[in-house]
């Protein structure tokens, strides 16, 4: 009796204000959470602000590079940019928590089964694509500064350079978890596979107008090297998501054959 009235107090629908409580609660504790990340992103600003400066060393070996600041304020902005942007990625298995602790009382018992699955490897993707734009961006830097020739000085704005190195490094960060949610919505039967496969067209041109608007860059390749992994990760989920409606599709039809038989 005490667990069937658990089950519908649990089922039981809530208001509008009670949703707009609850999300105000999700969005004061993941401030919280990336305030108290932000002290250590700021430790670390240092740091992080010397490693995102490796290629210009590279390529102060064949040019005239250098950052330059443009205003007075600008290194103490950088500063606590790099911490937000540091504070915001160390927090993200408590903000990620959030948003799926918010959408988890409107599922039911199988559909909280599967997402807390995918939950927890979404935590970890995001890491991975975190640190494969950590790895990827020097080599882009390098190959977008080398076209400038070498009797030509290059001179990059502060600001400039650290936008295009962490909106790099979020924007995969992000591309390794969409194909998730995707593969989520599958699973729950809320997208079946062939919708996604014929949505290609869509996909792929939401994916460019994303990279090209994510990317301060005004070059096309750039553009390119970041649309082409999210594409790779959309075909990628499109066909788990197949071979799934497939395996449930062979188990329907085990069932009918054996309630005709």
């Amino acid at each position: 009796m005490a667990r069937a009235r658990r089950d519908r107090d649990s089922e039981r629908r809530m208001s509008l204000g009670e949703h707009l409580l609850e999300l105000r609660r999700r969005l004061f504790i993941s401030a919280i959470a990336i305030a108290v990340a932000m002290v250590a992103g700021y430790l670390l600003s240092d740091w992080i602000w010397d490693a995102l400066r490796t290629p210009m060393y590279a390529l102060a070996k064949s040019h005239d590079a250098k950052i330059n600041y443009t205003n007075i304020t600008q290194a103490f902005d950088l500063k606590l940019r790099i911490s937000f942007t540091a504070g915001l990625v160390l927090s993200a298995p408590v903000w990620l928590y959030q948003v799926w602790a918010f959408i988890v009382p409107g599922l039911t018992r199988k559909e909280r089964q599967y997402g807390f699955g995918f939950f927890f490897a979404a935590v970890p993707l995001f890491f991975a694509g975190c640190a494969s734009g950590w790895y990827v961006w020097p080599h882009i830097v390098e190959l977008m500064v080398g076209f400038a020739p070498k009797q030509d000085s290059v001179f990059l704005n502060a600001s400039d350079y650290l936008d295009f190195v962490l909106k790099l490094i979020l924007i995969v960060g992000v591309a390794f978890v969409l194909p998730v949610f995707l593969v989520l919505l599958n699973f729950v039967g809320v997208l079946p596979g062939v919708s996604i496969l014929k949505s290609w067209r869509v996909a792929i041109l939401t994916i460019v107008l994303f990279t090209a608007v994510a990317t301060p860059a005004a070059d096309v390749i750039s553009m390119f090297l970041l649309a082409i992994p999210m594409v790779l990760l959309y075909v990628a989920a499109a066909g788990i998501a197949v071979l799934h409606d497939r395996r449930v599709a062979r188990r329907t039809d085990a069932l009918a054959a054996g309630y005709a038989s």
